[in-house]
């Protein structure tokens, strides 16, 4: 097509205006760049390397790896050359930073090209700026030449930075230190790719050839706005030896009599949220001690400071230059038999090779380490006068290539699983002669490989840790088991649960060995002729102590969390009961003293209980005000009984419910009245293996039909899909997208007498007869063992996954359930509808402060405390703890992976509601007998699917009809 010459002038004047616009300051252009580049193509090979790619340590086998040049090669961030999925913005000096930064999404693409002069290994720097996001750490996958090199570059991590968000710790009206809340502290920062695993401590290097070449950063998490990409080598470290070698031709003399004192609490920057201050109570020996108060004495512990890639920064000065000790009062009595591990440096640098992986090993009590060898010689650090930054590192070090092989070992443990299983079956008849040893051949040398590389993991763990390890007993009894098996594969049959367990074991050894915990109390910078001792850690100092805590124990009350309210305070005063832990409890307090209290003039005492007890409080008038975190079912049946508030006696009811999805409010409403605002909602989504669905050749199912075409390619390799009959949501899933209901319009009978109902009460049974799916064993169990690569379960599987099965890590998806056709009009459509399920917070109708106590849990329900409770809850305990806000916001604002969000968000498309009705909890528990009738009863007592559920909907039918007559509500008679 031949172009005009009109244009022109409007080309220029374009240009002219794009010039301008990169004068301006943060943001001064935005930019939309296509490119013929398909970003499934992308998506696939994230699968792939997942799945098949090669690891790094195979990678740089195939290369020189003594081509490593002094070259340096930087790209600048504005010159990219394609963008996909994303829309980048061009900043201009942004934060003191010169030059052109850019901004790029949390999903996406973008690319660059860099001309290489000198081959060999380049390692990859990313100059960034952590701009705001969901709280979490930035995650980019990094393709060369449009591919992924090895495995470890399909997930790299980028730190943020937090502070404590005071300076003096504030207290409650009991002399407790409360916990700071951690507040962002953005900086430029240059990060080198390291693996986000762990198990390769160096930084990570592409191997580049003379010419031109192309680097792609695939957005996985967060947004970035990246300044400059570096090429560079840097130089091996010296030895300690080495390093004082050189210091001595200087003439550096020791530094006399300083010493520089460091409260391990106090850091000055962090990597994560989860590094805040934590209060020790079990020796008088740390600072300050005081055994009634508690107090942010520490840092670190059994559940924080233990990730990999999580540090800690502290600032100090010294007056004089020269040598100097690092001292540590340090704890590490929670993994016996081996050390656990830090990478220091100092002003950012490794000062030498022995401070990349330094050992911690184990001790019952607070003790001073002094860093040095291991002939107990300290290390000298020399410093110059003036500001310097101590940083400590949570890595593997040498426990890093050990893990890896026991790694690699399980995913061998597991595939040989799956062999077997496909010929024998999960439980073989003891009596049968399978032949293994030709139907799967070269299982002898198979078996016999991997007991060797456990035997060779087990010298290196002695090696390592510099004697015997508690760890050692599940590397030895998977190896004497496969030694066994070895001698005569025909042994499997006899051996195969243990071996699952054994195979489970290793996935759970994996988990502990990824943790590294290390407590800190004191930091001490000193010269060599100061002497630090510990004090308060005698004998007699720790009677008293025990006394002390004793006597305590009796007079504090450990149920009132935080401040308690004095009975005389001016200000309206309400009682909060949370039934889930103490931690929860704690965040919760620590947000209503910080934003509603001062806000709205209202005090909250808030009780952790036992929620059974709502009831008997509520009849003896000693209940709360409000009630957190109570079943789905409570609400409706209290409310019946006019023992909590119907919510909409308050005008601004319809603007509340707007936060949540109209799902989340049907079982708290009925007959035009509502007693509960929901706080969490989770639903199905479907799990699956990406290795074993690959290995068969099956694609992920999206209709049922398929997943009945899937069931029968697993059935004949000894596998199924995970899906527990003891879940509702299971049934209701079926249910609903069958186009059935629960009950009828007015609420007043069941709907399951009809023969949608009854049509998917027959598919529902027909999973568990026809298809023999197992109906106990625990899914997420056999989803890591490879027995069933399908799971249907709640999505909070996910949070599961994520902490306890390192071992899957990059092996795993999630996606929509399965769908059933439906024809609308001339459509066919396939429905997707999945229910509902959650707790909800209700008021109390004894309440004297029914106002107050509705303004609280408007506060509560609302999405920046939503979103605030959510991300301390995750700094506080991990990903397993990512709460699952019914808030839509508010979860739109949790740390979730840009693809995991996208798919959570397409089957929130589809949530319906269970109706809660009078009488409604014999629905569920008859659907049950009937299931077991049909399925599990002895086969004299089997029924039919149709028989079986109408004999039992008429035990819901009067029961229902039973209790509306109890509460005056009319009838189906």
């Amino acid at each position: 097509m031949k172009r005009t010459k009109e244009p022109k002038m409007f080309v220029i004047l374009l240009l002219i205006f794009a010039t301008l616009s990169n004068t301006f300051h943060n943001p001064s252009n935005i930019i939309h760049a296509e490119t013929n580049r398909d970003i499934s193509n992308f998506i696939e090979q994230l699968d792939n390397v997942s799945t098949q790619g090669m690891g790094y340590q195979e990678y740089i086998s195939r290369y020189d790896n003594t081509k490593k040049p002094n070259a340096v090669y930087t790209i600048e961030a504005k010159d990219y050359v394609r963008v996909e999925g994303m829309t980048v913005e061009e900043w201009t000096d942004y934060e003191k930073m010169e030059g052109i930064s850019v901004y790029t999404e949390e999903s996406g693409f973008i690319e660059y090209e860099v001309m290489i002069e000198t081959e060999g290994f380049y390692e990859l720097a990313m100059l960034y700026y952590p701009v705001e996001g969901k709280s979490a750490s930035i995650q980019r996958g990094i393709f060369i030449d449009g591919e992924f090199p090895y495995k470890e570059l399909n997930l790299v991590e980028f730190s943020r930075i937090w502070v404590d968000s005071v300076d003096q710790w504030e207290k409650d009206n009991r002399g407790n230190d409360l916990k700071p809340t951690q507040r962002e502290a953005p900086e430029w920062i240059t990060s080198y790719c390291y693996d986000s695993n762990g198990y390769e401590t160096n930084r990570l290097s592409v191997y580049l050839t003379v010419g031109k070449h192309t680097i792609t950063l695939y957005s996985r998490r967060e947004p970035m706005l990246l300044r400059k990409i570096i090429l560079s080598n840097s130089q091996k470290l010296k030895t300690y030896s080495q390093l004082m070698v050189t210091n001595e031709a200087f003439n550096k003399n020791n530094s006399i009599g300083k010493t520089v004192r460091i409260e391990a609490e106090d850091a000055n920057r962090k990597s994560s949220q989860m590094l805040y201050p934590t209060q020790d109570k079990s020796s008088p020996a740390v600072f300050p001690y005081n055994a009634k108060e508690l107090r942010n004495n520490t840092v670190g512990n059994n559940s924080n400071w233990r990730l990999l890639g999580q540090w800690l920064e502290w600032d100090f000065e010294i007056e004089e230059s020269g040598y100097y000790y690092i001292t540590l009062h340090a704890k590490q009595n929670f993994v016996r038999g081996i050390y656990t591990s830090r990478k220091i440096s100092i002003d950012g640098k490794v000062p030498f090779e022995e401070m990349n992986d330094y050992g911690f090993y184990y001790h019952s009590d607070w003790n001073m380490i002094t860093l040095g060898s291991k002939e107990k010689e300290p290390y000298l650090f020399y410093l110059e006068a003036g500001k310097h930054t101590l940083r400590m590192e949570v890595v593997l070090g040498d426990f890093s290539k050990l893990v890896s092989r026991v790694q690699d070992c399980i995913l061998k443990l597991n595939s040989i699983y799956r062999k077997v299983i496909r010929i024998t079956g999960v439980e073989p008849d003891k009596y049968r002669d399978y032949n293994i040893e030709t139907n799967v051949p070269g299982l002898q040398e198979e078996t016999a490989v991997l007991r060797d590389q456990l035997d060779e993991v087990l010298t290196g763990l002695k090696e390592v840790s510099g004697g015997t390890s508690n760890r050692e007993a599940v590397l030895k009894t998977m190896r004497d088991q496969l030694d066994y098996i070895s001698k005569d594969v025909e042994r499997f049959t006899k051996v195969l649960g243990s071996y699952k367990i054994n195979m489970s074991a290793m996935g759970t050894w994996i988990s502990s060995a990824l943790e590294q915990p290390l407590a800190l109390d004191t930091i001490y910078v000193h010269s060599p002729d100061v002497k630090i001792r510990e004090t308060n850690n005698s004998f007699w100092d720790k009677l008293r102590h025990s006394a002390k805590t004793l006597l305590y124990s009796f007079i504090i009350d450990y149920n009132s969390i935080g401040t308690v309210v004095d009975e005389d305070d001016t200000l309206k005063t309400i009682t909060v009961w949370v039934g889930s832990g103490r931690d929860q409890a704690n965040v919760l307090k620590s947000l209503i003293d910080e934003s509603f209290t001062a806000a709205a003039d209202i005090n909250v005492n808030v009780m952790l209980v036992d929620m059974s007890t709502l009831l008997q409080a509520t009849l003896s008038g000693q209940g709360p005000d409000v009630a957190l975190q109570v079943g789905g079912d409570l609400p409706m049946n209290y409310g019946l009984r006019n023992a909590v508030v119907d919510l909409s006696a308050f005008n601004d009811l319809g603007e509340i419910k707007e936060r949540f999805r109209e799902s989340a409010m049907v079982p708290f409403q009925f007959e035009r009245k509502t007693y509960a605002l929901p706080e969490t909602q989770t639903y199905l989504m479907m799990f699956y293996r990406k290795d074993i669905l690959k290995e068969l050749g099956l694609a992920i199912p999206t209709t049922w039909d398929d997943m009945k075409i899937a069931l029968s390619v697993l059935s004949k390799n000894q596998m199924d899909l995970g899906m527990l009959p003891l879940t509702e949501q299971v049934f209701a899933m079926l249910l609903y997208q069958g186009g059935g209901e629960y009950y009828n319009s007015l609420g007043t009978a069941s709907a399951l007498d009809s023969d949608i109902s009854i049509n998917t009460f027959k598919e529902y049974c027909a999973f568990y007869t026809d298809y023999k799916l197992d109906k106990e064993t625990s899914v997420s169990q056999r989803f890591r063992t490879g027995e069933a690569p399908l799971v249907i379960s709640d999505f909070t599987l996910y949070n599961e996954l994520q902490v306890s099965a390192p071992d899957l890590k990059g092996l795993w998806g999630f996606t929509m359930v399965p769908g059933t056709f439906n024809t609308a009009g001339n459509q066919k459509t396939v429905d997707h509808t999945v229910t509902g399920t959650g707790t909800a917070a209700v008021i109390m109708s004894a309440s004297k402060e029914k106002e107050a106590s509705w303004e609280f849990l408007k506060w509560w329900t609302s999405t920046e405390i939503q979103t605030q409770y959510g991300r301390e809850m995750e700094a506080l305990l991990g990903a397993a703890a990512r709460y699952p806000t019914a808030n839509i916001e508010a979860f739109r604002n949790l740390p979730w992976p840009s693809q995991d969000y996208e798919a959570l968000m397409k089957q929130a498309e589809w949530l319906a509601g269970i109706p809660q009705v009078p009488g409604g909890y014999y629905s569920w528990r008859n659907i049950n007998n009937a299931f077991y009738h049909v399925v599990s009863a002895e086969e004299k007592n089997k029924m039919q699917p149709r028989e079986a559920l109408t004999d039992f909907v008429r035990y819901i039918n009067d029961e229902i009809t039973f209790k509306r007559k109890e509460f005056g509500l009319i009838t189906a008679e």
